[in-house]
């Protein structure tokens, strides 16, 4: 068994279509997803959240994560508005309250959020709310997030890549290839 940040390089450097960026950020990668991978070994839901600007990704994730013939078993990957469509009506912290409420209901194993957008997007503070959150962050460094550049002319290649690697990671730790370290 190999550890995450071991594993990580080999699959970046193994796989063709990743590139060097990756490679060089790996340190800040591991952690924050080793942590995201973890929850999801222990049976919490993933509620995938994104601003406007990375909607089609959201769409991809969840269409893409427990695709037939994936060979493993299917993982609690949800989209927050496919769970809850009034979700650009939550404007106040009540608001939010009420939907972890509901969440918590939802998902008595627990549950995080999955963010990928600009900090400043009014779903991002769903996210930001819940100190469990996975968050691939635009343009701005945030403590436990995996930070991004919008403006990046590759930015969605970038989120492909990040995706494709997520994936892997996840194969790997199910079928207990890697140490999460946690």
């Amino acid at each position: 068994m190999k550890d995450l940040t071991t594993w990580t390089l080999e699959a970046i450097r193994g796989d063709d279509t990743m590139m060097s960026w990756l490679e060089e950020r790996r340190y800040e990668w591991a952690p924050i997803v080793g942590s995201a991978i973890t929850k999801v070994l222990e049976g919490q839901s993933v509620i995938l959240l994104t601003d406007d600007a990375n909607r089609w990704f959201e769409t991809y994730i969840v269409r893409r994560i427990n695709r037939p013939g994936s060979n493993r078993p299917l993982l609690p990957f949800f989209s927050f508005e496919a769970v809850y469509p009034h979700v650009d009506a939550v404007r106040t912290d009540q608001d939010i309250d009420l939907l972890f409420d509901m969440l918590s209901l939802s998902c008595p194993q627990g549950y995080f959020f999955w963010y990928i957008g600009k900090a400043d997007h009014p779903r991002a503070r769903i996210a930001l709310r819940n100190d469990e959150s996975l968050l691939w962050v635009m343009d701005e460094e945030m403590t436990n997030s995996f930070t991004l550049r919008s403006y990046d002319e590759l930015i969605d290649i970038k989120l492909l890549q990040l995706y494709r690697l997520f994936e892997k990671t996840l194969s790997a730790a199910l079928f207990a290839e890697i140490d999460l370290g946690q």
